[in-house]
């Protein structure tokens, strides 16, 4: 049971990482913003 347990929690903290880490910078309203690192203007949400 505990090694279930702990290759759950590894699991789930492994997905929520690649959530938190994917970049940074928030959005409009449009779903679009500028990369700091690289100056570009994209969007995430396509309307």
């Amino acid at each position: 049971m505990k090694k279930i347990f702990t290759i759950l929690l590894v699991a789930l903290s492994v997905g929520a990482s690649a959530q938190i880490f994917a970049h940074s910078g928030g959005t409009n309203s449009e779903g679009c913003h500028t990369n700091k690192k690289t100056g570009e203007y994209h969007c995430h949400n396509k309307k």
